[in-house]
């Protein structure tokens, strides 16, 4: 299994241009970039896409996947049929730009149940299995190698426990083990950060743990920090290593130890991060040194 370093673009939106980014990138010789979804992207029209898929390929970059940014495809879980038509729409107009971009994988977090309905958890597994299944042979049609899902950090957001990877995985992927011609897998995208801990704090499953179960099902994953509560997070500069959990050795050998076990020849680890406070003239700039200095870190652990 090669590990590569890429990031996932979120932290330019509506703040700095791709061109920018892939400029960055470019310097730092970091060559696979994650598209983070943004609002417009379920309206625009596919020149845009063809237009940024050529600016990444002049600087020897490749848009190898997207995945949501805001929880917008969230509506499956909800118990609203209206949600969950708007849900299906934009998962379909999602899995077309991914196929304009050209890219390995699209994804999502699955969605939340509502904190005051939480009865309804179940009900809205059951229909975002139904509504994969048949997104699944979708994105066959439209060239993607894989759809992706994102183990999350609570409860009412699934799957946050192993049992609820390995059953979702499991049924999604015996779907597709079952019409192998016209359906893709389901794999995981996931992040060394999510872990989960109860109302009081309490971890339950601790996100190392979580993240180790994930490999077989796993062929890309996030970067970032985050603190004991898995509350607040952050990237790799010297400070933020100091007062984070993450311990990228650790993680290291953790890949190292169960590179056999991923499902996919090349894993892409993506630097995710949301940068400094957007939309404020002090802050904006400080973008690139914290990108640069996260990077930095991340190339000299992993290479």
């Amino acid at each position: 299994m090669k590990l590569s370093l890429g990031i996932k673009s979120d932290p330019v939106e509506y703040r700095y241009s791709y061109e920018w980014l892939i400029s960055i990138m470019d310097e730092l010789d970091i060559r696979y970039m994650q598209l983070g979804s943004f609002f417009e992207l379920y309206s625009l029209e596919d020149d845009f896409f063809h237009a940024l898929r050529e600016q990444a390929f002049k600087k020897n970059i490749l848009i190898k996947s997207c995945f949501t940014s805001h929880r917008e495809l969230g509506g499956f879980m909800t118990g609203d049929p209206y949600l969950e038509r708007a849900a299906r729409r934009n998962w379909e107009r999602y899995l077309h730009a991914a196929s304009v971009l050209g890219v390995d994988y699209a994804g999502s977090n699955m969605g939340a149940v509502y904190r005051d309905r939480p009865e309804h958890k179940r009900r809205g597994i059951k229909c975002y299995i139904r509504h994969m299944k048949e997104l699944l042979a979708l994105a066959r049609e439209k060239s993607l190698k894989a759809l992706t899902l994102e183990p999350m950090s609570c409860m009412a957001e699934p799957p946050s426990t192993r049992e609820e990877i390995s059953s979702i995985l499991k049924e999604l992927n015996d779907f597709h083990r079952a019409h192998p011609d016209t359906t893709v897998p389901l794999y995981l995208c996931s992040d060394i950060t999510h872990g989960l801990a109860d109302q009081h704090g309490q971890t339950i499953q601790d996100n190392v743990s979580l993240f180790e179960h994930g490999i077989p099902f796993m062929a890309e994953f996030h970067f970032k920090n985050t603190d004991e509560r898995f509350e607040a997070t952050f990237g790799f500069s010297e400070e933020e290593c100091r007062r984070g959990i993450v311990d990228l050795e650790e993680l290291r050998g953790i890949i190292e130890k169960n590179k056999d076990k991923f499902p996919v020849d090349h894993v892409v680890g993506y630097l995710e991060t949301d940068g400094p406070k957007r939309g404020r003239d002090y802050s904006d700039p400080q973008l690139e040194q914290m990108l640069s200095g996260s990077l930095t870190t991340l190339k000299r652990v992993f290479g």
